[in-house]
């Protein structure tokens, strides 16, 4: 059996298989350095790409290195993985035509909150991401904690703020106040000079009249 590394249908680069598998079988050992997750954090800090697997005892990751490090993810895959005495194999889950693209359910277990580590795998009942239906849950609990505790935080800076709005209020309305009454004040004078001018040019007229 030989593995060979082509333009994947998936993503990227892929993994193929030049000769039929067997169900059951050992396809590829997933190799590499074994580091700590702190240093590959450090390490991997602002890759767009990384090829890390993470072991079972919680502490360690395999910065991969070899074939199994392009096979990618699908949500209908035709491979599983298993860590087997320390070791991690990739494992075909069915029968392997010759030609065939090797695939096998990430289901990623962590992740920054904002990356959606996007699926597209184009398979019939295909999640939409990589990350296991676990996570997504716990993600997605995750997400309404956090709305729920902004909205308490606003509702508690409103209530913080109450008092200085009702000032703020206050003194606009006062403002408000007082520029009605000036408009009114001004309203009421021009009125008064229009009717004082009226009867003034009233007895005018009449003083005009009894003159002729």
């Amino acid at each position: 059996m030989a593995l060979v590394i082509f333009r994947s249908k998936i993503h990227n680069s892929g993994c193929y298989t030049t000769a039929p598998i067997k169900k059951g079988s050992r396809v590829v050992e997933y190799t590499g350095p074994r580091i700590t997750i702190r240093r590959a954090n450090l390490l991997y800090e602002t890759a767009r790409r990384t090829y890390l697997f993470g072991l079972t005892n919680g502490k360690q990751v395999i910065d991969g290195d070899g074939v199994a490090a392009f096979i990618n993810h699908s949500c209908s895959p035709n491979c599983e993985v298993d860590e087997i005495r320390g070791r991690v194999w990739v494992l075909a889950l069915r029968k392997i035509k010759a030609g065939e693209e090797l695939a096998y359910d990430y289901n990623l277990y962590d992740g920054d909150p904002g990356d959606k580590a996007l699926c597209f795998c184009g398979a019939p009942k295909c999640r939409g991401t990589m990350y296991s239906e676990e996570e997504i849950e716990r993600r997605s609990k995750l997400k309404k904690r956090t709305r729920k505790k902004q909205k308490a935080l606003a509702r508690k800076r409103r209530k913080a703020l109450t008092p200085a709005l009702r000032l703020a209020r206050r003194q606009a309305e006062a403002r408000r106040n007082r520029t009605k009454r000036i408009y009114t004040v001004n309203r009421l004078s021009v009125s008064a000079k229009k009717r004082r001018g009226a009867s003034r040019e009233a007895e005018n007229r009449a003083g005009t009249r009894r003159a002729a």
